[in-house]
C-alpha cells in the first residue's frame, strides 16, 4: 500500500490529539501510532515503522516520543518533526506540572487518588493489546522468536542492561544475514523515495540542536550560580538524559536515590507518587522528572515564590530531559533512511525489533505486578529502590477495571478515550466510598 501524503494541518491535529491520548507507557504509545498511522491512514508502510522503531530503541531517551519525531520529519522534515516532538510531551507536561502545584498545596486529594487509581488500571489493557500487535508484526521467523525470548528471560530473570540486550541483538541479527540466513521481520523494501541530505544539513542541525540544549543551562549558571537548584537539575538530568537506554525504568531507580538521598529534593512517598501519575498521563514514563524537578525547586525556592520555582524547575527538568531526543532524530533519521536497502543493517535492525519484544513484555509484567496488587516501598542505605508489589495482596478492585477494561478495548473495540474516562470514573468511586 502506498504511503498517504498528508497536508500538515491535518499532521498538526494529528499530533496534538497524540499528546492527550498518549497513555500506556511507550508499549501503548507505539501500539496508538502502529494503529493511527500504519493501519487506519496509511501514512507508513509497516516496513518502515518497524525500521523507524528500532532506530529510536538504539538510542537514550523516551523511544516513543522520538519515534513521533522520526515520523513528523519523514512526513514534513525538520517543521514535522518539531512539532510532533513537541505535541507529544506538552499535554503530559502541563498536566503533571499542574498536579504538582496541587500535591504541593494539599498534599493528598482523594478524587485524584481514585482517578489515578482508575487509570492505572485501565493503562493494563492498552499494554497487554501492545505486546500481541508488536510480536504479531514484528516475530516472523524462529530465530526472531528466540532473540526475543532470550532478551525476556535476559533482563526479567538476571537484570541484563537493556544497552547490552538490543547490542547483542542488532549483532546477532548482522553475523545472521552475513551467514547466509534470514532475520527481517518483515520484508526488506527499497525505500518510497530518496532522502536528499543537502550540502550541511547535519552541521545546522546539530549547532541549533546543542544550542537549544546548553545555553538556557549557561545562562542559568550566570545568573543563579552553580549551587542553585536549577543549575542542579539542570546538569543532572542532562546527563540522564544521555543515559537512558531502555527508557525510564532503566535509570529510575539510581535516579529516586539521587534526587531523594543525594540531593534531598523529595521524600521516598514523593517519588513513588510521581512514578504513578507519570504512569497515569499521557507521555512518556520520563516525564516523571517534571515532577522530581518541580518539588526539587518548590523546596529550594529562594529567590522565587515556591509555586514559580517549582514551575521553573520543571521546566528546565523538562527542557534538558527530551532536548536531545530532538538532536538525536534530526541528525540521524535521514542517514538511517538511506540504510533501509541495505541488507545488512535491516538485519542487524530486525533483531533489534525482535528482543524489543521481549523488553516490551518484561516491562508489561512489570506494569501488571504494579497496577493490580498493592505495592511496598524498599528502601536500602543509599536510598529507594522502586516499590514492589506484595503478591498476597492483590487489589480486587484494580483488577475488576483493567478486566472491564481489557473487555471493553479488546472484544468490543471501544475508544480508548472513552474506556480511561470511565475507569477514572469508577476508580473515583471506588475511592470515595472506601474513604
Amino acid at each position: 500500500m502506498p504511503e498517504a501524503h498528508v497536508p500538515f494541518r491535518e499532521a498538526l491535529r494529528f499530533w496534538l490529539k497524540l499528546g492527550f491520548i498518549s497513555f500506556g507507557g511507550p508499549a501503548g504509545q507505539i501500539a496508538i501510532m502502529h494503529r493511527e498511522l500504519v493501519e487506519r491512514r496509511a501514512w507508513i508502510s509497516e516496513e518502515r515503522f518497524l525500521h523507524a522503531l528500532n532506530f529510536c530503541m538504539l538510542l537514550p531517551g523516551p523511544e516513543a516520543q522520538q519515534l513521533a519525531i522520526y515520523i513528523g520529519w519523514l512526513k514534513h522534515r525538520v517543521l514535522g518533526g518539531v512539532v510532533a516532538g513537541i505535541l507529544f510531551v506538552l499535554p503530559g507536561f502541563v498536566l503533571i506540572t499542574t498536579i504538582g502545584i496541587l500535591y504541593a498545596l494539599y498534599e493528598s486529594v482523594p478524587a485524584m487518588q481514585g482517578i489515578l487509581f482508575g487509570l492505572k488500571a485501565a493503562v493494563l489493557a492498552v499494554v497487554l493489546e501492545a505486546v500481541h500487535r508488536i510480536a504479531t508484526r514484528a516475530l516472523k521467523t524462529a530465530f526472531a522468536w528466540a532473540i526475543a525470548a532470550a532478551a525476556f528471560i535476559g533482563i526479567f530473570f538476571f537484570d541484563v542492561p537493556f544497552p547490552v540486550i538490543v547490542f547483542s541483538a542488532a549483532l546477532l541479527g548482522y553475523l545472521r544475514q552475513r551467514l547466509g540466513g534470514s532475520t527481517a521481520t518483515v520484508d526488506v523494501a527499497a525505500p518510497t523515495h530518496d532522502v536528499e541530505i543537502r550540502k550541511g544539513y547535519t552541521a545546522r542541525v546539530l549547532c541549533v540542536s546543542l544550542a537549544l540544549w546548553f545555553v538556557p543551562i549557561v545562562a542559568i549558571h550566570v545568573l543563579l550560580g552553580a549551587s542553585h537548584v536549577l543549575a542542579q537539575e539542570s546538569v543532572f538530568f542532562s546527563k540522564m538524559a544521555v543515559v537512558t537506554f531502555g527508557g525510564a525504568y532503566a535509570v529510575l531507580a539510581y535516579i529516586a536515590q539521587q534526587a531523594v538521598t543525594g540531593f534531598g529534593w523529595l521524600t521516598p512517598n514523593d517519588m513513588i507518587q510521581g512514578l504513578a501519575l507519570a504512569e497515569t498521563t499521557p507521555g512518556p514514563l520520563i516525564l516523571v522528572l517534571t515532577f522530581v524537578g518541580f518539588l526539587g525547586a518548590y523546596h529550594s525556592a529562594l529567590p522565587f515564590d515556591p509555586i514559580l520555582a517549582g514551575v521553573l524547575g520543571a521546566l528546565v527538568t523538562t527542557w534538558v530531559t527530551f532536548a536531545p531526543c530532538f538532536l538525536w532524530i534530526l541528525v540521524g533519521a535521514p542517514h538511517i533512511e538511506r540504510l533501509r536497502s541495505n541488507k545488512s543493517a535491516s538485519a542487524a535492525l530486525a533483531g533489534v525489533t525482535a528482543a524489543v519484544v521481549g523488553v516490551v513484555l518484561n516491562l508489561a509484567i512489570w506494569f501488571a505486578l504494579h497496577a493490580l496488587f498493592r505495592t511496598v516501598n524498599v528502601y536500602d542505605g543509599y536510598g529507594l529502590h522502586i516499590s514492589i508489589p506484595e503478591l498476597a495482596t492483590v487489589d480486587v478492585r484494580a483488577v475488576l477495571i483493567a478486566v472491564a477494561a481489557s473487555i471493553a478495548l479488546i472484544r468490543f473495540k471501544a475508544p480508548m478515550i472513552a474506556t480511561l474516562l470511565a475507569a477514572a470514573a469508577l476508580g473515583t468511586a471506588m475511592t470515595l466510598l472506601a474513604a
